[in-house]
């Protein structure tokens, strides 16, 4: 399950259910807020904070690699999963996750179409149970891709061009 493209990227909410038990596939629910999660999630998913383990709080930035790595890690995570996206706010910090764990370089990431408003919409099982690892997995990360974050001065020059 490692190939990805564009056609492959969104997933639909069947496509997670029927992955509900699939070694290979992790899902995790990223909030702001996570008293959604624990109020009720897609079984199995973990619940990531936005606000505090995917971030840098000191620099306004994406999170270390050392502090992505030991997340992805303690969920069961390594460089093989298939780690599947959602949340709340229609999905804009799931989005997030996603860009971040693609400047790192996993290779196959997903987002759950529709997010958690859909999965609720449709009556799909819900889980207030958080997940518990029996094996801790070891991600490695290479640097950030330079091509998948822009800088300011990268900026300027695009908005110049058109304006």
């Amino acid at each position: 399950m490692t190939a990805q493209n564009a056609s492959n990227v969104l997933v639909s909410t069947d496509w997670v259910s029927q992955h509900l038990s699939d070694p290979a596939v992790k899902i995790a629910e990223v909030d702001v807020d996570t008293a959604a999660y624990d109020q009720g999630h897609v079984p199995g998913a973990v619940g990531w904070n936005w606000t505090t383990q995917l971030c840098d709080t000191l620099v306004r930035d994406v999170a270390p690699k050392g502090k992505l790595e030991a997340l992805l890690g303690d969920a069961g995570i390594d460089n093989n999963t298939t780690i599947v996206l959602y949340g709340d706010n229609n999905n804009w910090f799931a989005a997030w996750a996603f860009w971040q764990l693609k400047l790192y370089g996993h290779q196959d990431v997903r987002i759950m179409d529709g997010g958690r408003k859909k999965w609720l919409a449709e009556g799909k099982e819900l889980s207030t149970e958080a997940p518990i690892e029996q094996t801790l997995s070891v991600v490695t990360f290479g640097d950030p891709s330079p091509a998948m974050k822009a800088v300011i001065d990268a900026a300027r020059r695009a908005a110049e061009k058109v304006m």
